[in-house]
């Protein structure tokens, strides 16, 4: 498994746009259309909203890859 880890700047980020920032997807438009396939899960549940607000101590998963929300 691929672990990511990424430092949250703000108070949190949307799902969609953390996709984008860590590079899974090329743009936000597309990190939506992943989240909509249900593929994408967080902290172990899986989540269709697509700008779900992902703040720090949360975990994403995306098939094998695993990205570790931390505080800057």
């Amino acid at each position: 498994m691929q672990r990511i880890e990424f430092a949250l700047d703000g108070d949190y980020v949307e799902l969609n746009q953390l996709l984008k920032l860590v590079g899974i997807c090329d743009s936000g438009g597309a990190g939506k259309m992943l989240v909509a396939s249900g593929d994408v899960s967080v902290d172990g549940k899986q989540e269709l909203r697509k700008t779900c607000k992902i703040r720090a101590g949360q975990v994403v998963t995306l098939g094998d890859v695993r990205i570790d929300v931390r505080a800057a």
